[in-house]
């Protein structure tokens, strides 16, 4: 995991894509909110947003 973060930045760094991350972290948040709201009470919430 570790190595593929390195890579990630290595490539951003060597390409200039700098407006990928933003993308990259709104859609490493909605994972997170999928796996972790999984089962909370927030799942409702969670549900309408989609």
């Amino acid at each position: 995991m570790l190595e593929l973060i390195k890579e990630l930045i290595l490539f951003f760094q060597e390409h200039k894509r700098y407006a990928l991350i933003p993308v990259l972290l709104v859609l490493l948040l909605l994972g997170a909110l999928i796996v972790f709201g999984h089962g909370s009470v927030f799942a409702p919430f969670i549900y309408t947003l989609f």
